[in-house]
Formats: structure tokens, C-alpha cells, sequence
């Protein structure tokens, strides 16, 4: 499938009506976990395609140029909101959470084994494993409050159990910049996972900035807020990733032809039949949006859209959503790594006085008071024990014990 080469609408013709917008959701008890977490990613990708053009046109002084971004994100906007109608109104926020942890950690595992950078790949693994955590503590709130296990949400596709322990991933933001790749000498691949992956990781981060207050509990409003504080991590280490040599008409390609690669993705990979067909709409839709893009890019700044795409455009492997448990289990053999500069160390390689210890401690103070510390000692003195789906025993003996909570892992050298 290339998409420059596929037939598209004109522009204007893609606009819809409410009627179409407002969907009907999904139903939360059979809706399959992989449909739901596919609608959470392309709910964040179309965030990112909304905030791209919103940012430029605060810095563009051409106004033609502003209304042809304003012609793209109305259907962006459109496309956005369709999309987040899918959420039924009985699944809670915090049964929420558990989709968006499901596909942060899936997401990761699966653009990590495909990724042809080793640096970009270091990230990603590095990053899945503090994901993996944060679904398991999510999960013990949601056992700990409302006695529902997890493993129902994600369907058991994925095993729910500690990673990187959540009061280890407090860093130095210095540690969280990386290098920047060069485009033109990456694999197509690597380009698509890096807006992917950016953009799914912002778009968890601004769930969690915007809901941690209406959480119901203190412990949950706290958790939500100690959790989104590591997904700006996140953020600012995969944003870096990009190459910042590009110009915005460039990025806006990128941008159209990432969520083209997407939908297609999302519709070969559909079980639901009418999800199915609204992820074909958006994918007709989203080839218009990227025909205009470039016909931006060519009237503006001169190149055509073969100069982003020297190996001609065709999509690489499609996204295919499936069980990652026995590379997750291999990733957290890695679990003791921490940032440091653009590069990862396990903690006990470490000088004693490097900036992570001392930040970590500055800014946690005693771990215990943590939420997601908190959360997992309150869950084992109500059942005698912490919430987890393993198929088997935890890879890592220090995380192993389900009767006691371990805070020292990559954050004590020798734990």
C-alpha cells in the first residue's frame, strides 16, 4: 500500500455531521482489549495531529498557509471526536487506565523488536519497563477500591506484574534528552515509531495532567499525578529522538502519512466489523489530509514528497496488536538500567554522587509516603498479598515476593 498513490477526495469533501460523529461506543463487557486500545491510539494521534498544526500557526505568518492548516485539523477535530465517542459512559477512569497501560506497554514491545536503531530501541525498552510498572499499579488501585482484576480488561494478553518500580524512574530531567536521529539515514520504520510512540506517550501524560484532580480518591489522585509527572519523562525522551532538522511542511507530511499508516494498520487488524469501517473512513479521510499536506509542502517550500520518501513510500510492516509477554519477561533482565546523559546505566555502575540519587531523594523524600508505594502496601494488608496476573514467576527475584513491596530496585545500588 502506498498511499501517495492511492485516489483521494478533495479536502473539502471529507467534512462530516454531527450524526456521523456522534457514534455509538463500544460495549465494555465484550469489546475485545486490542479494540479498545486501538481507539485510545488513535484518539492520542489525532491529538498530536491537532496540537502540530495548532503550534505552527502561532509561529506562520502567512495566513493562506494558516488556512490550509485550519482546513486540515477541522477534520482532524472531527475525526477526534468520533473517535472518542467509542468510550462508553460506564467504563470508568480508572478502567480507562488500564487500556491506556495495556497499550503503552504492548505498543512499546511491538515497535521495539521492529526498530532497526539500537539507540532508538535502548529507549524504547528502557521506557516499557516503567509502563509495565505503572499497570501494575493501576491495577492493584482498581483491585485495592473497587475489587475487579485487571486481567479482565486486558483480555490476559498481557501480564500484569512490577517493572521498573515507579519511585525508580523519578530522574534528573537532564537524563531524560536524548540524541536526535537524521532521517534521511533511518529506516522508514524508525521514523513512524518515534511519532507513534511520541504521540501516544503525550497523549497518557495529558490524560493523567487533566483527570488526576477529579479523582474520586486521595490515593488515586495521587498516584494519577506521581505517574503523569514519569510520563513527561517520557515525552521529553522520545521527543528528542526527532529529527529537528526538518521544516514544519515537512513535519505536517510526516504527520499525514504516520496516521494514513495507522488507520490502515488499525483497519487490517480490526475484529469489530463497525470499528472496522470507521477505521476505513478515517483511513479515505486521512489520504485526502495527506494529499493537501503535500500539495502544501510543493506550492511553499519547493519539495515533493519523494524527497521525504526516497525509498518510494510504500508502508513498511503494518501494526498488528498481540501478546508480547515472553519479550517483556526478556526486556526486564534490563530493570536496573537508569538514564544517564543521552545513554542508560545500570545504577550500581554509578559514582555515588551522580545527579539521579540526589534527585531522586530531593524530590521523593521517604518512598513509603509515595501512592504508588502506598497503593501496593494497602492491596497486601487487605488480601495478604498484591494484585498480579503472572503466567508464571517473575523473571526478577527481587520483585518476585507478592507479601512485600521492594522500592530499593534500580534506585539502591546492590538492590
Amino acid at each position: 500500500m502506498n498511499p501517495f498513490e492511492e485516489k483521494a477526495k478533495d479536502i473539502d469533501k471529507t467534512y462530516k455531521n454531527w450524526k456521523s460523529i456522534n457514534v455509538k461506543p463500544y460495549d465494555k463487557e465484550t469489546v475485545d482489549p486490542y479494540t479498545r486500545v486501538r481507539v485510545i491510539l488513535m484518539n492520542g494521534t489525532e491529538f498530536e495531529a491537532i496540537w502540530n498544526t495548532a503550534r505552527w500557526t502561532r509561529h506562520c505568518a502567512n495566513n493562506e498557509v494558516r488556512r490550509g492548516m485550519a482546513l486540515l485539523r477541522r477534520g482532524e477535530q472531527q475525526q477526534q471526536k468520533r473517535i472518542a465517542s467509542l468510550k462508553p459512559r460506564n467504563e470508568s477512569m480508572l478502567e480507562h487506565t488500564i487500556g491506556y497501560e495495556q497499550l503503552a506497554v504492548d505498543l512499546t514491545a511491538i515497535l521495539a523488536q521492529r526498530e532497526k536503531n539500537s539507540y532508538v530501541k535502548k529507549q524504547l525498552d528502557f521506557a516499557l519497563l516503567e509502563d509495565f510498572d505503572h499497570l501494575y499499579r493501576y491495577a492493584d488501585l482498581l483491585d485495592f477500591e473497587r475489587g475487579i482484576h485487571a486481567e479482565k480488561l486486558v483480555g490476559r494478553y498481557t501480564e500484569i506484574m512490577p517493572g521498573r518500580p515507579t519511585v525508580s524512574e523519578a530522574r534528573h530531567p537532564g537524563d531524560d534528552v536524548n540524541f536526535y536521529i537524521n532521517n534521511y539515514l533511518n529506516d522508514p520504520i524508525t521514523r513512524l515509531n518515534i511519532g507513534i510512540i511520541t504521540a501516544a506517550e503525550q497523549q497518557t501524560m495529558n490524560y493523567y495532567l487533566n483527570i488526576a484532580n477529579l479523582y474520586e480518591s486521595e490515593l488515586g489522585r495521587k498516584l494519577y499525578s506521581e505517574i503523569a509527572m514519569i510520563e513527561e519523562q517520557h515525552v521529553t525522551g522520545y521527543g528528542c529522538l526527532s529529527d529537528p532538522s526538518v521544516d514544519m511542511f515537512e513535519c505536517m507530511v510526516m504527520h499525514e502519512y504516520t496516521e494514513c499508516y495507522l488507520y490502515w494498520s488499525c483497519y487490517n487488524d480490526e475484529k469489530d466489523v463497525r470499528i472496522k469501517e470507521l477505521w476505513l473512513m478515517h483511513f479515505e479521510e486521512e489520504l485526502s489530509h495527506l494529499k493537501f499536506a503535500a500539495q502544501m509542502m510543493e506550492k511553499y517550500s519547493g519539495k515533493v514528497w519523494q524527497q521525504l520518501f526516497p525509498e518510494g513510500g510504500e508502508f513498511p510492516q503494518l501494526l498488528n496488536f498481540a501478546p508480547q509477554k515472553e519479550y517483556i519477561r526478556e526486556v526486564l533482565k534490563s530493570v536496573r538500567l537508569t538514564g544517564q546523559s543521552e545513554g542508560f546505566e545500570d545504577v550500581d555502575n554509578l559514582p555515588s554522587n551522580y545527579r539521579f540519587f540526589s534527585y531522586n531523594r530531593t524530590v521523593q523524600g521517604n518512598v513509603k509516603s509515595l501512592a504508588s508505594h502506598a497503593v501496593i502496601e494497602k492491596t497486601i494488608k487487605k488480601f495478604g498479598k498484591d494484585y498480579r496476573f503472572e503466567e508464571k514467576a517473575h523473571p526478577i527475584r527481587a520483585l518476585s515476593d507478592q507479601k512485600s513491596v521492594n522500592a530499593d530496585v534500580a534506585r539502591i545500588k546492590g538492590a
